[in-house]
C-alpha cells in the first residue's frame, strides 16, 4: 500500500523547490524543528534506558527482592505455627464430643475440662512451639542464605546489563547531537536566506539549500530508525530486569519449598508426639 504524500505537499515544503528567499527561509524553520524534535527524543530515550541503571534504581531493586522474600518467608513460618494451633484444636474438639468431655456440661466435668485445659498448654503446647520455632529457624536460615546469592546473581546481570546499555548509549548519543548540530545548520541557513532580502533564490544559496535538505534527510532518517531500534531496545531492557528480578525471587521460594519439604517429616513426627501427650492427658483425666 503506498503512503506517498501528495504531490503539492513536497511543493510547498521541500526547501529545493523554493522560489523566493522568503519561501526558503519558511521551509528551513520545519526541518530544523524536526531535527531538534528527533535528537531531543532520541536522547530522552538514551536517559530512560538508563534509568533503571542508576543508584536508587537499583537499591530499590534490591529492597524489594528482600521484601518479597520476608512476606514468604513470614507465610510460611506462620503456616507452620498454624498447623500445630489446629492440630491441638482439632484433638480438643474431638474430645469434646466424646463422652466423658466437656459436652456433659456439669460443674464438676467443667472444671476437669478447665484443668485438662491448663495441662494441654503447660506440658504439650510449648514443647509442639519450641519445635516448630526450631523448623521455623531452619527455614529463615537456608531463606538467609539462599537469598543472598539470589541478591548476587541479580546484582551481577543488572551489572552486565548495564555495561551493554552503557556501551548502546555511547554508540547513540553522537547521532542526537549530530540532530542538533544539524538543527543548528539549517537555522542559520535560514537566517542567510532572510538577511539576504527578497526576491528569487541565489545559486549560492540554492545549492547550500539543497546540500542540507540531502543531509537533513539522511540525517533524520537514521535517527527516526535508531529512535524506533531504541524503543524496541528499551523495551527488551526493561523485561530482562523484570526477568531478572523474578528469577531471583523464584530461587528464594524454590530454596524455601525443598526446605519446607525437607523439614516435613520432622514437623509431623512433633505433630504426632504433641497428639500422643495430648492424648495420654485426656486418657489420665478420663481414669481420674
Amino acid at each position: 500500500m503506498s503512503h506517498d504524500l501528495p504531490g503539492w505537499v513536497a511543493e510547498l515544503t521541500d526547501p529545493r523547490r523554493a522560489q523566493t528567499l522568503d519561501e526558503l527561509a519558511d521551509r528551513l524553520v520545519p526541518l530544523a524543528e524536526h531535527a531538534i524534535d528527533v535528537s531531543r527524543r532520541l536522547q530522552a530515550q538514551l536517559n530512560e534506558l538508563n534509568d533503571p541503571f542508576k543508584r536508587e534504581a537499583l537499591y530499590g531493586r534490591v529492597e524489594r527482592l528482600k521484601a518479597r522474600a520476608g512476606e514468604a518467608l513470614e507465610e510460611i513460618t506462620g503456616e507452620i505455627a498454624k498447623s500445630g494451633e489446629r492440630h491441638i484444636e482439632r484433638l480438643w474438639a474431638d474430645r469434646a464430643g466424646r463422652p466423658g468431655g466437656a459436652a456433659g456440661g456439669g460443674a464438676a466435668d467443667a472444671a476437669r475440662e478447665r484443668e485438662l485445659r491448663r495441662l494441654l498448654d503447660r506440658d504439650v503446647v510449648p514443647v509442639l512451639s519450641e519445635r516448630q520455632r526450631e523448623v521455623a529457624e531452619r527455614v529463615a536460615e537456608r531463606t538467609s542464605r539462599v537469598l543472598e546469592q539470589a541478591t548476587q546473581t541479580l546484582l551481577t546481570r543488572v551489572e552486565e546489563l548495564a555495561k551493554a546499555v552503557t556501551g548502546l548509549v555511547h554508540d547513540v548519543l553522537p547521532l542526537a547531537r549530530e540532530g542538533l548540530e544539524l538543527a543548528g545548520r539549517v537555522s542559520a541557513l535560514s537566517g542567510s536566506a532572510r538577511r539576504a532580502g527578497r526576491g528569487p533564490v541565489p545559486a549560492d544559496l540554492a545549492r547550500s539549500a539543497a546540500e542540507v535538505t540531502r543531509a537533513f534527510d539522511e540525517a533524520v532518517a537514521r535517527l527516526e530508525l535508531e529512535w524506533a531500534a531504541l524503543g524496541a531496545r528499551s523495551a527488551t531492557v526493561r523485561a530482562a530486569l523484570r526477568g531478572a528480578e523474578e528469577s531471583a525471587f523464584s530461587h528464594v521460594t524454590e530454596e524455601m519449598t525443598r526446605c519446607v519439604e525437607d523439614l516435613a517429616p520432622e514437623h509431623v513426627k512433633a505433630l504426632n508426639e504433641a497428639e500422643e501427650r495430648a492424648r495420654a492427658l485426656f486418657g489420665g483425666s478420663a481414669n481420674g
